[in-house]
């Protein structure tokens, strides 16, 4: 028998294993002991005379005597009796819901955003802020651009401690403007921000300047380029020891090219002091060549003397940014003059820049040193002074710089001289400097306002004719007339839920609630179809971390609108509802980069297809140069333009749009296909009821036509005149060819051209005139989708031969002619021999002398080849320029930091299209499975991956495309091998 020691406080045995009799026996003891749960009808528990026993068998025995199985006896309520019979109730067999997850989910608060709790204090009257839009000829829109890490956000911390009333932590950087959780996270800006700030001048007049702070890596150059299309002028900010960088060349010739003025802060300039150590009069050569190095390069794209940057013409600025000062010449000789008195400003400033020396001993500027000890006028007056007070400051003797600081009139507190090192160089130079009126006079004179500015910006961007009334009125920057707004970026919410578009109202003044036309980049007065109605429901001026609502805001200043977001995808154009005629778009924006980079994504649950495409379309919005494709074997895929930008992309789908877990393929790239030579036969093909037949030959383009294609220097919207003349003067053609290009591909800015090539005396002109259209969306078709592996060609000119059409239009519709024009041109591009491209980076990687050697042998195990290597003026760096496969960089950055402990730092940046060496037909290539192709086998290799990824087939045939007789004609001539 079983003890009470063999049972636990809740009753359960707990005892050694019993034996069969004895396990029945407790059984019955534990249901005895148990409580009757319902006593039934006709028992009585109080009844005196029955013991447990008996109670348990009258339970189990009702006085009606009939049999109650065990099964049926009801000793809890049923859940309908306790929940009602209206709610549904779910029983389990085990828990769902992990223990860590509460039954009843709290409020999820989403904020993906840094943002101000509420307005910060700042130093000026928001209303004051908000009064000012109304004065264009005191508007400013500056962006502010430069290579990574040069100092750009911090430039914007400088000029928002000025006008806010913050606290200045020494340990951490403020990085006011990466509002972006990523951006905080990696210290590296990813999304430009908007931020609008009164600033006064040397002469204390206010102006309104919209600042848009950019990032410096080469992956998001797309951001800088919508920057710059809404900016008048750049503040370009170069850091003094490391120059002219890569990104900083790619951003100066967008500039130029977009015909923004620019401006320059030689940054860091403390670095030369505190880093490199080097003497002041080292100092200003090394400050002179990165100018000179800025200058040389902006000369070799445009010779213009009036872009030239010079300290002594008010367009360079000197800055300390991690300090937070900033001067020009003049600013710093008004400083001479506040505290000696009766200086002459100007005269003094322009005094202060290049081979004028200053005497001591007769106290008068030279054009030549009395003696090798005789300084620059820079170096005595500006430098000197400048070292003076670091090292004192550094050296922490508290005599020599209370003396020096009595001298300036500069007064601290006693408590003050024993702060930290950091602090106190802070405080002294803030008194030394004060705030950077310096910077905003150059903003204020040398970057044009929004009423000289729109005028050029108008011809540049808008798309329709200049001579309508609405150009005049966008021209003139008016205030009155219809409302013309540029949307040139998407920025999401705090809670990642919507999007505000940030533009630029070009002309009339925008007000809260007005209806408007959103026109995407598809729209044309032809085909209206993208086009959507909406209401402005919400008007601010940026702040960066908090948002200043607006009743309207009239011509010349950038907003951030709520309420217009659902049907712009990228950039837009919005005009208010009396805009009927006449009515353009602004020109979608033309970016520096291009998109290779390309995975493939799909979700761990494929339930959540739905979430992931809804994230996509957000992913879409939130960056310029993403692209977002479905493939034909289904898979979607994700084109950006390097690993890093990737990874922001896919952090953002995963955590701000689409909150699910997602799978992601290997990167891999773009590939384009192209020709080698012409056709090797003229090619025919037939439409399906064989009245129409389409003949074409294709060849190769001249080198640098894409190029030009591309970038916009010739378009299709040129008249037949232009667009002759242009190719006859720089490539040759003759003038009949020039001016009969019917149409670029795959889109009006694709680097491939169909040519009419047909003769009057052999084709009716007028005939053909009916089917130009169709004949061009077949060739854009084909274009887009090559017949190598579905991707876009590119250097190839089309030329049609020889059409002969049928006399009924029934018989010449679309459904018939656009497949045949695809077919003929897929026929005579297998014919030209194939070749496929692949993309290229440009690589720069800094690094010192000893890792040169390393960086080489990481290059040459990605068949990247280096093209220069240089040291960098004034720095114990190199600079190492080079070359390598898009397909081959994966994981590059970090194979060169582990073969360079950490020391080289390296940039890649799309550069061109290279042909990938093989032909990418030739059957009698051998592959074998998990072994990298190489040479001539490449081509092959990379095709057939391609198509078998995409769900095509292995066989690429010419034959596939050419009607039967063609190939019975082939056939018989002997030239069956040109079938493939």
């Amino acid at each position: 028998m079983a003890s009470f020691e063999d049972y636990d406080e809740f009753g359960n045995y707990i005892g050694a294993d019993l034996e069969e009799d004895e396990e029945d026996e407790m059984e019955q003891q534990q249901f005895a002991s148990q409580p009757a749960i319902q006593p039934l009808e006709g028992f009585d528990e109080e009844e005196p005379g029955h013991n447990d026993e008996m109670a348990l068998m009258e339970i189990d025995e009702p006085v009606h005597n009939a049999v109650i199985l065990h099964e049926d006896k009801k000793y809890y309520p049923s859940a309908s009796e306790v929940y009602g019979e209206e709610v549904e109730t779910l029983v389990q067999e085990e828990d769902a819901q992990p223990l860590s997850e509460p039954i009843v989910a709290p409020m999820k608060v989403r904020k993906w955003t840094v943002e101000e709790k509420g307005m910060p204090e700042t130093r000026y009257d928001k209303g004051f802020l908000l009064n000012m839009t109304a004065f264009p000829e005191f508007v400013r829109n500056v962006a502010v651009v430069g290579h990574l890490h040069h100092g750009k956000t911090a430039l914007l911390d400088m000029l928002v401690f000025e006008t806010h009333k913050l606290t200045w932590d020494s340990d951490h950087q403020t990085r006011y403007t990466d509002t972006h959780l990523l951006s905080r996270d990696r210290d590296i800006s990813i999304k430009s921000c908007p931020m609008s700030l009164v600033l006064a001048n040397s002469y204390g007049k206010s102006h309104l300047v919209h600042l848009i702070d950019t990032p410096g890596h080469v992956n998001f150059v797309d951001e800088v380029a919508s920057a710059i299309r809404l900016a008048d002028g750049i503040l370009l900010v170069v850091d003094v020891v490391e120059g002219v960088m890569c990104n900083t060349e790619a951003i100066i010739r967008h500039a130029l090219q977009e015909g923004v003025k620019v401006t320059l802060v030689v940054n860091k300039i403390d670095r030369l002091i505190l880093e490199l150590r080097i003497k002041p009069a080292d100092a200003y050569y090394k400050i002179k060549h990165t100018i000179e190095e800025v200058n040389t390069f902006i000369s070799g794209i445009n010779p213009d003397p009036d872009l030239r940057l010079s300290p002594e013409n008010g367009n360079v600025a000197f800055a300390s940014t991690d300090m937070y000062w900033c001067f020009t010449l003049r600013s710093f000789a008004q400083m001479y003059a506040d505290t000696y008195g009766s200086v002459d400003v100007n005269a003094f400033a322009d005094r202060l820049w290049g081979d004028i020396y200053y005497s001591r001993e007769d106290r008068k500027f030279t054009r030549k040193p009395a003696d090798p000890e005789t300084s620059r006028s820079f170096v005595h007056f500006i430098l000197e002074p400048l070292y003076k007070l670091y090292s004192q400051v550094l050296s922490e003797e508290t005599e020599p710089l209370k003396e020096t600081l009595a001298s300036l009139g500069i007064q601290l507190k006693p408590v003050m001289y024993k702060m930290d090192v950091r602090p106190l160089l802070k405080v002294v130079l803030d008194q030394f400097f004060g705030p950077s009126v310096g910077l905003v006079d150059m903003i204020a004179e040398h970057i044009p306002s929004p009423v000289e500015a729109t005028r050029s910006k108008v011809e540049s961007t808008y798309l329709g004719p200049l001579s309508s009334e609405l150009a005049h009125t966008m021209q003139e920057c008016s205030p009155e007339g219809s409302v013309m707004v540029q949307i040139a970026k998407l920025y999401h919410t705090t809670d990642a839920q919507n999007f505000r578009a940030l533009g630029r109202v070009i002309s009339g003044t925008l007000r809260k609630g007005m209806d408007v036309k959103v026109l995407g980049e598809g729209y044309s007065p032809e085909d209206e179809e993208d086009m959507a109605k909406a209401v402005v429901e919400d008007i601010w001026i940026s702040g960066a971390r908090y948002f200043i609502p607006a009743e309207e805001v009239p011509a010349g200043n950038l907003v951030l609108l709520g309420g217009v977001d659902a049907s712009i995808s990228k950039t837009a154009t919005i005009a208010s509802p009396d805009v009927e005629d006449d009515l353009h778009i602004f020109r979608p924006i033309k970016h520096m980069t291009q998109s290779v980079l390309k995975i493939a994504i799909e979700p761990i649950a494929p339930s959540e297809l739905p979430k992931m495409l809804a994230g996509l379309r957000s992913i879409n919005k939130s960056y310029p140069l993403v692209a977002t494709k479905v493939e034909e074997s289904g898979e979607h895929v994700v084109i950006g333009t390097g690993e890093l930008y990737l990874d922001c992309v896919m952090h953002d789908l995963r955590r701000l749009f689409s909150e699910i877990e997602i799978k992601v393929s290997d990167p891999v790239t773009k590939f384009a296909e192209t020709v080698l030579e012409t056709s090797a036969l003229k090619c025919y093909a037939d439409t399906p009821n064989k009245k129409n037949r389409l003949t074409m030959i294709a060849e190769p383009l001249e080198r640098g036509i894409a190029e030009d294609i591309e970038t916009g220097r010739v378009n299709i919207r040129m008249t037949a005149k232009e667009r002759g003349k242009f190719f006859e003067e720089k490539y040759q053609w003759d003038l009949l060819a020039s001016r009969s290009i019917w149409a670029f591909g795959p889109d009006d800015s694709g680097p491939n051209i169909l040519l009419d090539d047909t003769l009057p005396s052999q084709v009716d002109k007028k005939l053909l005139g009916t089917v130009k259209e169709h004949i061009k969306q077949g060739f854009q078709w084909g274009a887009r989708e090559g017949p190598l592996c579905d991707e876009p060609m590119r250097n190839v000119k089309f030329r049609v031969l020889d059409a002969s059409l049928a006399q009924e239009p029934i018989y010449r519709g679309g459904g018939h002619i656009v497949p045949t024009a695809r077919r003929v041109c897929y026929s005579s591009f297998l014919m030209a021999t194939p070749r496929l491209m692949e993309p290229i980076y440009y690589v720069e990687v800094q690094a010192p002398a000893d890792c040169i050697s390393a960086v080489y042998t990481v290059l040459a195990r990605r068949r990247g080849h280096v093209t220069q290597d240089i040291p960098k003026a004034g720095s114990p760096l190199y600079t190492v320029k080079a070359l390598i496969p898009v397909i081959d960089a994966n994981g590059f950055e970090t194979d060169l930091r582990t073969a360079t402990q950490g020391q080289a730092f390296c940039l890649q940046v799309f550069d061109h299209w290279s042909i990938v060496p093989g032909d990418p037909t030739d059957t009698s290539i051998k592959l074998r499975p998990l072994e990298p192709a190489s040479g001539q086998a490449l081509a092959r290799d990379l095709v057939l991956k391609t198509r078998r990824r995409k769900g095509l087939g292995d066989q690429i045939s010419v034959s596939k495309y050419l009607d039967d007789e063609f190939i019975l004609a082939l056939s018989a001539s002997g030239h069956a091998d040109l079938l493939g």
